[in-house]
């Protein structure tokens, strides 16, 4: 498939703690020849600062997104501010091929779960739904409330995926990098995206060549 004519990717980062996780996620889309579009909202900024040490320009600014990537990243990735309500992705009629976003706080979810769009992020997440296009949700908080879960609930019935951003373990990670690209790595699969991001269950070495061995399942 022709590169330059696939639909791009919609990337919404908000001010949940893992921002490091929607940074990783456009750097890994744009590795694999996808476009991206991206929004990120003040309080994600905030966090980048807080947790990352990221001094950037206002968002306002066209360049805003030049603190966070390489060249060969910006290349494909149009930035749109998280008020620009004018945006081609608040309209349906602008085609895409889906829309994440990671991390999502629960406040964002909250607004996408009740339809409530005060933000170009929660809004082209309400086009998503409205046109039935894939919509990933990465929410990093714990403990979840019962009112956390009965949005989560609520929007999985809609068709939405709900991937709290939980590492496995399995692979044994060394860094930090490895447990992030876990996450990032199962969202991608997710959506039909292949990647080497994360090392996958291959099975036990205590594994017969009948099958699994008894009372043991795989990792998930």
């Amino acid at each position: 498939m022709n590169q330059a004519k696939q639909k791009p990717w919609v990337v919404g980062i908000t001010g949940s703690s893992g921002v490091v996780y929607g940074l990783c996620l456009v750097r890994a889309l744009a590795e694999t020849g996808r476009e991206i579009a991206l929004t990120v909202t003040d309080a994600a900024r905030i966090v980048m600062r807080e947790e990352l040490g990221l001094e950037t320009p206002p968002l306002e600014q066209p360049d805003f997104p030049n603190a966070l990537f390489s060249k060969e990243v910006l290349d494909r990735v149009r930035y749109f501010h998280y008020k620009d309500l004018l945006a081609p992705i608040s309209s349906g009629s602008f085609p895409t091929a889906g829309m994440i976003v990671m991390p999502c706080s629960m406040s964002s979810l909250s607004q996408i779960a009740n339809g409530a769009s005060q933000n170009l992020l929660e809004r082209a997440a309400d086009v998503t739904l409205k046109e039935k296009r894939r919509l990933v949700l990465v929410p990093r908080e714990t403990p979840f409330s019962a009112v956390h879960l009965e949005n989560m609930l609520k929007l999985s019935r809609l068709g939405v995926d709900i991937v709290p951003a939980n590492p496995g373990f399995y692979a044994r990670p060394q860094k930090i990098d490895d447990l992030i690209n876990f996450v990032v790595g199962k969202v991608l699969d997710l959506v039909g995206i292949e990647t080497e991001l994360f090392q996958r269950w291959k099975g036990s070495p205590e594994t017969t060549e009948s099958g699994a061995e008894a009372g043991k399942a795989a990792p998930r």
